[in-house]
């Protein structure tokens, strides 16, 4: 084993279907490394929750199975892969977004996104009702709006940045949203009785618990240092002790911590990275006086989920 993904396979099914549950109508998303668990795993569990999945970009719709629909949620760039099912929907915000499509010769299913106070992309309520009639020109057909609120770590309510855009929309399109609670979608429906609210969610679905999971390396080699210098870069070492190479590097998607440092634990404590991780794997420095692992034992690591690429998935 390198980067080893551990997972409590009921409590993360259970946390699935309760989110899913609590959230009502939903759109599953599954983009980028499949928040650690990769897209396969994840586009199975989607449809058991909706027959539409949302992806990052059209060359991640080619990989999801004909019995759902992908919804891209990046606008088009310079190009859009052969294989993209004509049943995929993609996502608009601007006139040039429809341009683009336009140029690709691409005539299907749109979702029109709409700006919020993230300004990323989407479109204006200046611009909504010219936007409609591009697309309507370019034979595009919108089955939806949506909106991507800002994340809100303080509990603070976003539903406003949504309810507001209610006047605009003279239609019974469905309204895909983002970053709200269960709670706060469900006061939406109530508000807005006429209207379909879909609660798209990722981070929320798949994560949730950290004591679900646990990413962990192996210790591949260790021998004794005497002070001197280690690694790549030769990295001067803070006196006598260990040097520990363990199995887990960049190319998994594994980083030193801003502010914090070595992701990697052992005996409860943080372990001192040598230099910075390499592709496959991270030279560690363990003091005299501290508890040394074998060769084969496992090693915490501490990294987001929506960057790992585990090598190996058990399920408890």
């Amino acid at each position: 084993m390198t980067l080893r993904l551990t997972v409590d396979r009921q409590a993360w099914l259970d946390h699935v279907r309760t989110t899913a549950g609590e959230h009502g109508a939903a759109l599953p998303v599954v983009k980028g490394n499949g928040y650690g668990f990769g897209r396969p795993i994840l586009l199975q569990q989607a449809g058991t929750i909706s027959d539409h999945v949302a992806v990052g970009t059209v060359f991640e719709a080619i990989d999801v199975p004909t019995t759902l629909t992908p919804i891209v949620l990046t606008p088009v760039g310079d190009s859009i892969p052969n294989t993209l099912s004509p049943h995929a929907i993609l996502t608009v915000g601007s006139h040039e977004h429809i341009a683009t499509l336009n140029k690709h010769g691409w005539r299907g299913n749109v979702v029109v996104k709409l700006q919020s106070t993230m300004q990323r992309f989407g479109a204006p309520a200046t611009e909504l009702a010219t936007i409609e009639h591009a697309c309507a020109q370019a034979s595009l057909n919108i089955v939806g709006w949506s909106i991507h609120p800002p994340l809100s770590p303080s509990g603070e309510d976003r539903s406003g940045e949504v309810s507001c855009w209610m006047e605009l929309l003279h239609d019974s399109l469905p309204i895909f949203v983002s970053h709200l609670t269960g709670a706060q979608m469900s006061t939406l429906r109530t508000q807005f009785p006429q209207r379909q609210f879909v609660s798209r969610i990722g981070t929320t679905l798949w994560l949730g618990d950290k004591s679900m999971t646990r990413l962990s390396t192996e210790v591949l080699d260790l021998h004794r240092v005497e002070g001197g210098t280690a690694g790549y870069r030769s990295a001067p070492l803070n006196g006598n002790g260990h040097i520990v190479v363990v199995g887990a590097g960049t190319a998994h998607g594994v980083y030193e911590i801003p502010q914090v440092g070595s992701p990697f634990h052992f005996a409860q404590q943080r372990l001192q990275l040598v230099e910075h991780p390499y592709m496959h794997s991270s030279m560690l420095f363990i003091p005299d006086g501290d508890l040394v692992p074998r060769v084969g034992d496992a090693i915490d690591v501490q990294q987001a989920m929506t960057r790992v690429y585990p090598d190996n998935i058990t399920w408890m």
